[in-house]
């Protein structure tokens, strides 16, 4: 009977660690939180494995030699850092007797993929399906229960039957668990994290997190969430320094679609007394509801990043959103009027898009007051309703570009033009004249935040727009998409 001395899971990283001044001032360069879902498989499999580990390339290096004497490695992944875990899954198996465990996001969705680079996926969430997984391990069983895959020896990939969403999800995650995150609290870039809920009752067509969380909605216990709370602070709070970034980042995808589940947890917030401040994402629904917002406010809750993607209700039809352009503008007006700010998050590249409409955006977050945004070019995760309608439409399958940057060919728009307006609307919104302006007008966190967000909107312009250079010469779909040839890039790097 196989005996489990010593687990380690990996994240791999598009842009693995290192060293430098830029990652207190630029988030998401050479530095970035460690997976929460990667933290939290750690803490289940610590209770019966007491030596594990994990190692997140997104704020270390990996130490091999520990590594590759561990009996198993998990591996998971989101699409962007795909060829870098499949990298680290080569190698793991090429220099030691690891079995290699992949799963994540884009492992579960593009599992005959996964299934070619490891041993063994784990499927959606693999809280349940980690001990199943261990427990077969331990006694020498087959793994062939529900929620996993694997290549046979004759070049197949099987999948077992589905497996059901974890109820029990409270489990609270230990940081201490990931490799030399103590040490990078002091980086005011790092934002503190708890999940609150998981899945989303809709299914816009972009979306990967719905085909892999589900759309049925799963609360925490509020004071299970609340005690979550307080130990990330703590752990956050253990720098040399004092952060001055205190603030904490709600990531669920959809925090109010439960509305009484989520009454009850910003009432537990606010009677815990918890001195802090917080951020969550929402639909643009949540601005019509006075009592939320109000709860939101006495909570701390000091910013809604509110996923509205386009400005046009041509373009919310087009892929299955159901909201309109009017609705939207409402809803940002009645949060900001509870003193609450509105950060925007959106996609440029839709079929509906022309020239000029990356002006047209960066006009509606400064007309609108929005305090930020985040955009990205129109995304094609694999497995998702968009994925499968544009494939003869994408310019590469290069994984590791798949972060924002344009990958496909537009209707309306060459892909070159479209590349510009994405660098168009950073340089806007991010401008040195309105850097100005918030060093002399904003006051506290709304001051800082707006610093550092300049220093990474230029660098992801300045990226956008290296990799524009590979996209001169592609034409534009038209209106009647047909098939285009992927271009080549370069080879990714040995991770050794």
């Amino acid at each position: 009977m196989p005996e489990i001395r010593k687990v380690r899971f990996l994240e791999p990283g598009n842009r693995p660690y290192r060293p430098a001044l830029r990652n207190h001032f630029t988030y998401d360069r050479y530095l970035r939180n460690p997976s929460l879902g990667l933290t939290l498989l750690a803490t289940i499999v610590k209770r019966r494995v007491p030596d594990t580990l994990f190692y997140s390339e997104s704020i270390a290096k990996i130490r091999w030699d520990d590594v590759l004497d561990a009996d198993i490695v998990f591996i998971g992944m989101f699409t962007f850092a795909a060829p870098r875990g499949y990298e680290l899954a080569r190698y793991v198996k090429e220099h030691s007797d690891a079995t290699v465990v992949l799963g994540g996001l884009h492992a579960s969705l593009n599992y005959e993929e996964a299934a070619r680079q490891g041993d063994y996926v784990l499927l959606g969430e693999a809280d349940d399906s980690i001990v199943d997984f261990l427990e077969a391990y331990e006694h020498d069983r087959p793994i062939d229960f529900s929620g996993v895959a694997r290549q046979t020896p004759d070049g197949t990939v099987i999948k077992t039957a589905e497996r059901a969403a974890p109820t029990e999800i409270d489990t609270i995650p230990d940081h201490s668990l990931v490799y030399r995150f103590a040490d990078m609290v002091g980086h005011n870039t790092l934002w503190p994290q708890v999940i609150a809920s998981r899945g989303c009752p809709f299914r816009c067509d972009y979306c990967a997190v719905v085909r892999h969380w589900g759309q049925k909605m799963r609360g925490r216990d509020p004071q299970n969430i609340v005690e979550d709370i307080r130990q990330t602070i703590a752990f956050f709070d253990q720098g040399r320094l004092p952060r001055l970034n205190r603030a904490m980042w709600i990531v669920d995808d959809n925090i109010f679609a439960l509305r009484p589940w989520s009454k009850q947890v910003l009432q537990a917030i606010i009677d815990s007394d918890i001195d802090y401040r917080f951020t969550a994402q929402a639909r643009f629904e949540v601005g019509f509801d006075d009592e939320i917002l109000e709860l939101l406010k006495k909570a701390g809750f000091f910013e809604l990043a509110l996923g509205i993607e386009f400005l046009e209700n041509e373009s919310f039809d087009a892929y299955n959103k159901t909201c309109t352009s009017e609705e939207v503008i409402k809803s940002i007006r009645n949060i900001q009027a509870h003193g609450i700010n509105v950060r925007g998050l959106f996609i440029l590249g839709a079929d509906t898009h022309t020239p000029g409409v990356g002006e047209r955006l960066a006009r509606f977050v400064i007309d609108n007051g929005l305090r930020g945004m985040l955009v990205q070019s129109m995304y094609f995760v694999p497995g998702t309703p968009v994925w499968k309608t544009h494939q003869d439409r994408l310019i590469h399958t290069d994984w590791s570009k798949y972060t924002g940057h344009v990958v496909h060919h537009p209707t309306l728009m060459t892909p070159s033009e479209l590349n510009r307006e994405l660098v168009h609307v950073s340089r806007r919104v991010y401008s040195y004249r309105r850097l100005l302006q918030s060093l002399i007008f904003d006051r506290g966190l709304n001051r800082l935040l707006f610093l550092g967000e300049f220093f990474w909107q230029r660098s992801v312009a300045a990226d956008r727009e290296r990799e524009g250079r590979k996209l001169a010469g592609l034409p534009a779909a038209g209106p009647k998409p047909r098939h285009l040839p992927l271009i080549t890039l370069d080879p990714p790097t040995d991770p050794g």
